[in-house]
């Protein structure tokens, strides 16, 4: 059923035209991945959709009571609501209540004694039930503590970057809707939190629109795929696997199209040429008919970055570890750490949130020193850093001018000069978007720029802190060639699968208390989160010198009255399905009774298996409280 229709489009932003003419249509089963190169307008087209913004023309029509709910670029909070107020906002007496209940909860932890605090609480514990709004606060908890959230009493102002971003994910995903956008959701998130909204979005019921450089995400939760390319939408019913496979017919038609193009123009231009007179109809027609091939110019049909690989000359020796540790606060992030790191290493870091992955980097770029042992980095060494956040960036000049404060000249491998002109355009920067002033890029563009500017200092070990964020998947693939043939040591912190199988050999992984593992590849990485067990508190709420809020973890009053009582309920749920096996054995002969007993079975069976779920979940959260 459709849900939504979008008819003849258009929007843009000074003189540059992002969505020109486009119509579509969303039905109610649609997963839509939508992918294009930075600046192409993926932001804005989520934004008309979900409301925060008007076409210039065109209409977007939405079915009657359709709800949406969005996680966009651009956050808003209220810096003084807690965690739980701010996911459960809204006007439906449901998410009032469960509200009210949380704040009574939060209130009576701080004064146990308060009577009418005891008093409210059992009110709304009756209207709780009344409501059967035990099951959406539990859904609610279990998603927060998936992303790493567990104290819902902190207040919004109390939390890093990070953690707004992951709150304001579970805020989209605990919201009943029929239309779930979501802008770049594995950001901030590392790979165990990946994988499991992952999952969270196959079995979603619902339709969902999402933009992501993940492309195993995009492979495995998409059903359809939508490319914005040069203000035209195009469409693919399939996965992202289908999306290449058709994109390149699609190239491969227009390159014909664009030979024909091209020989008709040549055709018009020597008729032209042998002094064509524009004396009878049929000229005139002829000539007007040039003029048009000529200003229509070839659509180009795949951006090419072409990146120059530009390095400086490295030694043998590159950077040493020997028994390096550091903690912050009493925290122990990285203890007694020793490896050396080789010309030729293509080194991954994974962990955890706030596990230390930017803080080893920040050792080896130099900015932090380690509180014991000691890095010894080879003379040869040129080191640049590629960071989360864009701190040294002027947004008030133009960036051509930020380029040239590197380099206005930078000689290639193949000996070949490039002018900083000529950089920009190997990053899609045409020649008119030059001299724009940085405060007027997109975010992803902004990092684009940052990462050409970091390759035209043609280092030889390249750290590369979270380089997958906010940069298209056009740009990640040329970033990856780059790599292949970038002569030097590469370290790179990443959560993206797809991206360090693609120019990793190993991968360092940090832990709880310091420990610092070795892998092959990601999948192996994985095999050994399962194998290690329930995350502790240090893994999960582990805290660099940048910034994450250390978190209280307790049991919300509803949850202590349910880890009392669920081996019981789990106890009763077996006995029952017992019970129900033996009557089906002995009710083969009649059908109608069979048929009931079966429906049960599945029902109780559902409920186990929930139950079973809040089973490991409440003794996790307790495990975690004995760390405390």
């Amino acid at each position: 059923m459709n849900i939504l229709s979008i008819e003849n489009v258009t929007k843009s932003f000074s003189e540059k035209v992002l969505l020109e003419k486009i119509s579509l249509g969303i039905e109610d089963d649609d997963r839509i991945g939508v992918v294009g190169v930075n600046g192409m307008g993926k932001s804005t087209f989520l934004k008309m959709i979900s409301g925060h913004m008007e076409p210039d023309s065109g209409s977007i029509i939405r079915g009657n009571n359709l709800t949406i709910q969005c996680l966009l670029q651009d956050l808003e909070f209220n810096e003084n609501m807690t965690v739980i107020e701010h996911i459960l906002h809204g006007e439906q007496q449901l998410m009032k209540t469960i509200r009210a209940y949380e704040v009574a909860v939060n209130k009576l932890e701080k004064a146990p004694d308060d009577e009418e605090l005891q008093k409210k609480l059992t009110e709304y514990s009756m209207k709780m039930d009344v409501m059967d709004a035990w099951d959406t606060e539990i859904h609610a908890k279990s998603i927060l503590s998936k992303l790493g959230i567990f104290d819902t009493g902190l207040k919004i102002r109390e939390l890093s970057g990070g953690q707004r971003k992951r709150i304001a994910l579970a805020e989209a995903l605990i919201q009943p809707a029929d239309l779930l956008i979501l802008d770049e959701p594995t950001n901030h998130i590392d790979y165990e939190t990946i994988k499991w909204l992952e999952d969270y979005l196959s079995q979603r019921k619902g339709a969902l629109l999402l933009v992501t450089h993940d492309r195993y995400f995009l492979n495995r939760v998409v059903n359809r795929i939508i490319e914005i390319d040069k203000g035209k939408l195009y469409s693919y019913n399939g996965n992202f696997e289908y999306f290449l496979e058709k994109k390149a017919l699609r190239e491969e038609t227009q390159i014909k199209m664009e030979e024909k193009r091209r020989r008709l123009y040549l055709n018009e231009l020597a008729w032209i040429r042998r002094g064509a007179k524009a004396r009878t109809t049929k000229q005139k027609a002829r000539i007007a008919r040039f003029e048009e091939i000529k200003l229509t110019g070839p659509e180009t049909t795949k951006d090419q970055l072409d990146l120059p690989v530009a390095y400086t000359r490295l030694g043998k020796k590159v950077i040493e570890f020997n028994n390096v540790s550091k903690s912050f606060d009493g925290l122990t992030v990285i203890k007694n750490f020793s490896t050396i790191i080789n010309p030729d290493d293509r080194i991954g870091i994974v962990g955890p949130n706030g596990s230390g992955k930017t803080t080893l980097l920040n050792l080896i770029a130099g900015l932090i020193a380690p509180d014991k042992g000691d890095i010894d980095i080879g003379e040869t060494v040129k080191i640049a850093y590629y960071r989360q956040n864009n701190e040294n960036m002027d947004y008030s000049i133009r960036m051509i001018d930020y380029i040239r404060q590197t380099a206005e000249y930078v000689k290639t491998s193949n000996g070949h000069t490039m002018t900083a002109s000529q950089m920009l355009e190997r990053f899609l920067f045409d020649g008119s978007q030059q001299h724009s002033f940085i405060k007027n890029l997109s975010g992803g563009e902004k990092r684009r720029l940052l990462l050409a500017k970091v390759l035209i200092e043609k280092p030889n070990v390249l750290l590369l802190d979270e380089p997958t964020n906010d940069l298209d998947i056009q740009t990640l693939e040329v970033l990856e060639e780059y790599l292949e043939y970038f002569q030097g040591a590469v370290l790179v912190v990443s959560h993206d699968r797809y991206f360090l199988n693609k120019t990793t050999d190993r991968l360092i992984a940090l832990k709880s208390g310091g420990r610092i593992g070795f892998y092959n590849d990601i999948d192996t990485y994985g095999c050994s989160l399962k194998a290690d067990g329930p995350k502790t508190k240090q893994q999960i709420g582990a805290a660099s010198q940048s910034a994450q809020v250390s978190q209280k973890i307790k049991f919300t009053f509803a949850e202590k009255r349910e880890f009392v009582q669920i081996d019981k309920v789990i106890e009763e749920l077996e006995a029952r399905l017992e019970r129900i096996s033996k009557d089906m054995s002995e009710s083969w002969s009649d059908f109608v009774k069979l048929q009931e007993l079966v429906t049960q079975q599945k029902k109780l069976q559902a409920e186990l298996e929930e139950k079973m779920e809040r089973w490991v979940y409440l003794h996790e959260l307790a495990e975690k409280m004995e760390h405390c």
